[in-house]
């Protein structure tokens, strides 16, 4: 058939060349962009390519289980005992537990005689701060107390 008889030249200038409403069969026609018709009429695209695109997998952990850790380490206990330590017998008391640290870490050293109330505390910050003459307070050992 040659080209010039063809349907689409019959139809030039006819508005719609033959399809009635304006918008129908233009370029891909109405499946939508992006994640439209999912449910509907994309549906089988859903099943065939990604069963997993609908629901929730996994398990998120309540909130209750996360716990704020808030550590500490030796070489800033200096700078803590001359602001806001009390003395008692020549040893300085200080209470992170009430300064709202919740561990003892044992990077860095200590030149002074330290008594420390602290929730938890390293093995190597116990033993730094026994050799320099201090102790630590737990609170496991308040509680067997």
């Amino acid at each position: 058939m040659p080209h010039k008889l063809r349907k689409t030249r019959k139809h030039r200038g006819s508005r719609t060349q033959g399809y009635g409403r304006i918008g129908q069969h233009r370029k891909t026609g109405s499946k939508g962009y992006r994640n439209a018709g999912r449910h509907k009429h994309l549906w089988s695209y859903v099943t065939t390519y990604e069963p997993d695109y609908f629901g929730r997998s996994g398990f998120t952990s309540p909130k209750s289980l996360k716990h704020k850790r808030n550590p500490i380490n030796i070489k800033r206990l200096d700078e803590l005992a001359v602001q806001i330590s009390t003395e008692k017998e020549g040893k300085l008391h200080i209470d992170l537990a009430g300064l709202g640290y919740t561990k003892l870490l044992g990077t860095g050293q200590t030149s002074k005689v330290l008594i420390v109330n602290v929730p938890s505390c390293s093995k190597s910050a116990d033993e730094k701060i026994k050799k320099a003459g201090g102790q630590v307070i737990t609170a496991v050992q308040e509680s067997g107390e």
